[in-house]
């Protein structure tokens, strides 16, 4: 599904938070969006799944007007939201079931798809039996369960460690691989962004405007993103934080480091 921005703003009573933005997404296409917060990225990611609307401008899902939710645009939160009373193959089958797939066929999908995320076995435990990796693992196959066309997520790994982090960014990348959505990705995390994407835009502070669109090539990328460090260093710039290019630490301006 190809999913388009046409010169959209967003305000907030008399705060404006989207200012022009425009962009095209296209059928499978990852997109990063990347800047400080509270610019406004995770308001792009509401307008595309219909839960707000532009206060100017349209956004379009293949060439129609987005005006509501539907379940070919699925958006997943940083928090897994998984329902503690249920058991972790019973989260997952609640995203058929509420498209009104038999209980029966709903759970055998689920397990395969928990199959899918590396959670085989734990099918009956509950959320509060499992780590939080898990737990995300679990909401991951629960987003991809029914195939939707355009995946949203916002920040979803931004609560977990590193290594655990960086093991789910392999699992979301083989689902994605294998279902070919449309992704658009809110996410503080350069390297993340990297990794994961086929295109990054970074944006200023609010009112958040696109200061630059960087694309990568489709070869494949590891976890050792030294090839682009170059463009690292370009995006975390615009970020205002410079890098000690010798050691590759960070500084942050004050506003930032606070």
């Amino acid at each position: 599904m190809n999913l388009s921005f046409k010169q959209v703003e967003k305000r907030f009573g008399a705060l404006q938070v989207v200012d022009q933005f425009s962009s095209d997404i296209a059928p499978g296409e990852l997109v990063a969006l990347v800047g400080p917060s509270g610019c406004g990225k995770s308001t792009l990611l509401h307008l595309a799944a219909g839960l707000e609307k532009p206060s100017a401008g349209q956004v379009l899902a293949d060439g129609q007007a987005v005006a509501r939710p539907d379940p070919s645009r699925m958006l997943m939160f940083q928090e897994n939201a998984l329902y503690p009373w249920l058991t972790l193959a019973q989260n997952v089958a609640m995203a058929l079931e509420l498209q009104k797939t038999p209980r029966r066929q709903a759970r055998r999908q689920a397990v395969a798809w928990l199959d899918k995320v590396r959670l085989k076995g734990f099918e009956d435990y509950f959320p509060h039996q499992v780590s939080g990796g898990m737990r995300q693992r679990c909401a991951l196959a629960r987003a991809f369960i029914t195939q939707p066309e355009v995946l949203l997520l916002d920040e979803p790994f931004g609560a977990l460690d590193a290594l655990t982090r960086m093991t789910l960014q392999d699992a979301l990348r083989t689902l994605i691989r294998e279902t070919r959505p449309t992704v658009l990705l809110v996410t503080h995390d350069v390297d993340e962004a990297l990794f994961l994407a086929d295109r990054i835009l970074v944006f200023s502070a609010r009112p958040s405007r696109l200061l630059r669109e960087f694309h990568l090539s489709a070869s494949e990328k590891t976890h050792d993103l030294s090839n682009f460090a170059g463009m690292r260093r370009e995006i975390l710039s615009l970020l205002g934080i410079t890098t000690d290019t010798a050691s590759e630490s960070l500084s942050y301006p004050e506003e930032l480091a606070a």
